[in-house]
C-alpha cells in the first residue's frame, strides 16, 4: 500500500523557548482510503544529541542529575538521573553537539565516539528526533557541578560502576527514557567494548 498524508491547515499557535503548531492532517488507512481529517498539535523542538559517557578501563558510567520541568507532577522525583544531552543548534552537526555537551556539562572530553542509535522521543506530540551516542572517557577525575550558569544549569556529576547503573535501572532509581535505552545499549555491548579497548 502507499502510505501518504495530507496537510489541510496549519498553524503556529505559540512561539517561545520551543514552538507548538496546530495541524489539520488526513492520510490514507491501512484497509484502505483516507481517514477523517483530525486535529493535532505537535510541539516543535531542535533535534537533540545525547551521549553515553563510559570508561571501559575503569568500568564506570558518567549520570547527571538535574531538575526537569517535566517532572514536577512528582515532587519527590524532579531531579532526574540521565545522561549528557544537548540540542543541535543551526550550523552544528550532531557529532559537535555530543562533544560541546560533554565538556559544558561534565567536565570531559571524549576521546572516542560511536553512534548508537537514532529515535523519536515522544512522536505522538513532538517532533524532537536523538541522535544517541557511546563517548569514551577517562572517568578517573570526572564529578562535581557543572552546567552553564547563562542557561540556568546546575548539574550534579556523578561516576558510578557499570554494575551500579544497571541496578539502578533495575529498582526505578532511572526513570528518564534517554539513560534507560543508553544503559540498556551498553548492558547489551559491555563485554565487547571492554575487550575491544586497549
Amino acid at each position: 500500500m502507499t502510505k501518504e498524508f495530507k496537510i489541510i491547515a496549519q498553524e503556529r499557535i505559540y512561539h517561545g523557548f520551543f514552538s507548538l503548531d496546530r495541524y489539520t492532517i488526513t492520510h490514507t488507512l491501512f484497509k484502505g482510503g483516507w481517514s477523517e481529517p483530525v486535529n493535532r498539535e505537535l510541539f516543535r523542538r531542535n533535534n537533540c544529541v545525547a551521549v553515553l559517557l563510559y570508561d571501559p578501563q575503569r568500568d564506570e558510567v558518567v549520570l547527571l542529575e538535574q531538575f526537569r520541568v517535566g517532572a514536577i507532577g512528582h515532587p519527590q522525583r524532579a531531579w532526574l538521573l540521565e545522561i549528557v544531552a544537548g540540542a543541535i543548534e543551526e550550523g552544528e552537526e550532531a557529532p559537535q553537539v555530543a562533544y560541546r555537551e560533554a565538556f559544558e556539562e561534565a567536565g570531559c572530553e571524549i576521546s572516542e565516539l560511536q553512534e548508537i542509535m537514532q529515535f523519536y522521543t515522544t512522536p505522538g506530540g513532538c517532533s524532537e528526533r536523538i541522535t544517541l551516542y557511546y563517548g569514551r572517557v577517562d572517568s578517573s577525575k570526572l564529578g562535581g557541578v557543572h552546567g552553564l550558569q547563562c542557561e540556568g544549569e546546575d548539574i550534579l556529576v556523578s561516576v558510578v560502576k557499570a554494575e551500579t547503573a544497571f541496578q539502578m535501572l533495575e529498582n526505578g532509581q532511572i526513570d528518564s527514557a534517554i539513560p534507560i535505552l543508553a544503559i540498556q545499549w551498553l548492558y547489551i555491548h559491555r563485554n565487547r567494548i571492554r575487550q575491544s579497548s586497549p
